[in-house]
């Protein structure tokens, strides 16, 4: 069961405890995946309510969203697993089910494609509007150096850039 919520009833929630992590699911030709993300915001941009994740252009996350530009922002009530988020963390989905090895229960979006996550039950279902890879150059320095550099504060390269994606928020529930 689903029930509808106002998103920004839980902009404070989504503010303090993006850090802590939060699932961007995706799915492309049949193969849903979810990573861990721990950057993203949560607003108002041509008059639409906007939800911006980060995601790495060597991500395979990435690549589904280039194929299928639809996401879900899964949020849990209380911290997801350490198992979680070793496996979403830190494993490619491109080499495995993360869903299945995690122990995660899909469950079927509404207005996208792409399904939630009952164990973050807190869901945002997004469709992409816009996106923009960041350029390093760009960057103040103190963020460039600690993200973007090898340790030899030269740039990594385009593997170590993030695109921002601007997901529309077309729907938004609590799955109980």
């Amino acid at each position: 069961m689903k029930e509808k919520i106002d998103v920004f009833d839980y902009s404070v929630k989504f503010t303090k405890d993006v850090m802590k992590g939060f699932l961007l699911t995706t799915k492309a030709n049949g193969k849903v995946n979810s990573m861990v993300i721990g950057w993203g915001t949560i607003g108002i941009q041509w008059g639409k309510p906007i939800c911006i994740v980060y995601v790495r252009t060597s991500r395979y996350t990435h690549k589904l969203l280039e194929e299928n530009p639809e996401f879900t922002v899964n949020i849990p009530i209380d911290r997801l697993g350490e198992d979680v988020f070793r496996i979403c963390g830190s494993l490619s989905g491109k080499d495995m089910d993360k869903i299945k090895e995690a122990n995660l229960t899909l469950v079927e979006g509404e207005c996208v494609s792409v399904p939630a996550i009952k164990e973050a039950p807190i869901t945002l279902e997004c469709k992409v509007i816009y996106k923009q890879t960041q350029v390093v150059e760009d960057y103040a320095e103190d963020i460039r150096k600690k993200y973007y550099c090898n340790g030899e504060g030269k740039a990594e390269g385009q593997q170590a850039v993030h695109t921002a994606f601007y997901g529309e928020i077309v729907n938004a529930y609590m799955i109980k």
